[in-house]
């Protein structure tokens, strides 16, 4: 994979000698390449990312892996409160209104693949902005193809359905025991889960929530303290 440099001063060193175990994926919200890469570049504007992914498939590294870039925010997953000193950010452009163009996703794929080898990073951790800052941040979003990623072992996927009845308690308390965190409100999280592994469900929460939130939750619970 050919590589283009566009170095940014948005970064600082990893906090308590942290190493990254997670990948992070985003949509920029911007459909301009030139114009994403000479923001995240741009003191003032205080936000980063490793990498950034053209619709045409091209790569741009922006902040040395062993370094923090700036892109989770506030966020949280499993027991982890410092999401950037322990993932890894990839800004894909797209604006959130197209599909993913297929050479992008083949970068996609690509780019998390090395990360991936090169970090050990576990297949539950290549994870949305929208994983860890459920309400606040929505991108990927219902475009991004994570069926896709999964088909390739890059990213965790259920095809569960339900047959019984529909259980709040037990599906937050699934949630947590996947990653999500324990404050976010019952609609937040079902709207950041089916974000990600119901794109194309609309209408009330139902049975298949909650069976592919217990199957994820079963064979993916997080280690909290590994993610501290």
């Amino acid at each position: 994979m050919q590589i283009e440099q566009f170095p940014t001063p948005n970064m600082g060193e990893r906090r308590d000698g942290a190493l990254p175990d997670s990948v992070l994926l985003h949509y920029t919200a911007m459909g301009e390449t030139r114009a994403v890469l000479e923001w995240l570049a741009t003191p003032e504007a205080q936000v980063s990312a490793h990498y950034v992914i053209s619709p045409e498939g091209a790569v741009w590294q922006m902040v040395p892996e062993e370094m923090r870039a700036w892109h989770a925010g506030a966020a949280c997953w499993g027991g982890c409160v410092d999401v950037n000193s322990r993932s890894i950010g990839i800004e894909i452009v797209n604006t959130s209104v197209e599909p993913f163009a297929w050479p992008q996703m083949r970068a996609v794929e690509t780019l998390v693949a090395a990360i991936r080898e090169r970090w050990a990073v576990p297949v539950e951790r290549v994870l949305g902005h929208s994983d860890v800052a459920p309400g606040r941040k929505i991108d990927p979003g219902r475009r991004f193809d994570w069926q896709a990623l999964a088909r390739q072992g890059l990213a965790v996927w259920s095809e569960a359905q339900g047959t019984g009845g529909a259980d709040e308690a037990r599906f937050m308390q699934d949630a947590r025991a996947f990653g999500y965190r324990a404050d976010v409100p019952f609609d937040t999280l079902l709207e950041a889960f089916r974000s990600r592994f119901r794109p194309a469900a609309r209408g009330g929460f139902d049975a298949t929530d909650c069976a592919r939130m217990a199957d994820l939750a079963a064979r993916y619970p997080v280690d909290l303290g590994a993610m501290v």
